[in-house]
């Protein structure tokens, strides 16, 4: 069992996060709670690099649908209008070509991130997913605004200028998939580790 310091996530800044020039300031909050950059990157992903990050399975895909659904229901919008369509499986597929689309639009940032609790602390620094509701003091709360409804209208995906890792187990699943063989670094921060 790793020594409860070495726990390590997935973090990847989104085009929206790059292209805001957000790239320090997230890191800056991530260091600023005793997390440690151990792999870092600025890269331009491919279409099978996003097509692999993101679950293909038939439940993963239905749920981007029902989720969809779900918020055209809330604010009254018309699903059948601008898809075609009430199936949240016919829909979900869509919502994920969005999301390859729009993670292809500029460079992203890829990093790992060590430290206490580190897959619950980044996304506690990160905020809730969707901008519109997470807290003030947070990545997404601090420099989003974005929501399902507005994404929906503009058939794009939500931008919450990061994502992170929400498991340990999809966190070993992303760095792997991400970095490779990559070695990670190991070093001693100031103050943290000694």
């Amino acid at each position: 069992m790793k020594h409860p310091k070495e726990e390590r996530t997935y973090v990847m800044i989104k085009p929206d996060g790059v292209r805001k020039g957000l790239t320090g300031e997230i890191i800056k909050r991530f260091e600023q709670r005793d997390l440690k950059i151990v792999a870092l990157e600025m890269f331009q992903p491919k279409h099978d690099q996003l097509n692999d990050h993101y679950p293909k399975s038939e439940e993963w895909i239905t749920r981007l649908g029902h989720k969809t659904l779900s918020t055209y229901q809330k604010y009254g919008y018309d699903a059948m209008l601008d898809f075609g369509t009430l199936e949240p499986e016919k829909i979900g597929p869509e919502i994920r070509k969005w999301l390859i689309d729009y993670m292809k639009t500029a460079p992203l940032v890829k990093m790992v991130v060590q430290g206490v609790h580190a897959v619950d602390v980044v996304r506690k620094i990160a905020g809730q997913t969707m901008p519109y509701v997470a807290e003030m003091g947070t990545i997404r709360g601090d420099f989003s605004i974005d929501s399902p409804a507005l994404a929906n209208k503009e058939k794009r995906a939500v931008m919450n200028i990061v994502h992170c890792s929400e498991t340990p187990e999809e966190a070993e699943h992303e760095i792997k998939h991400w970095f490779g063989a990559t070695k990670l670094h190991e070093y001693k921060r100031f103050g943290v580790d000694e």
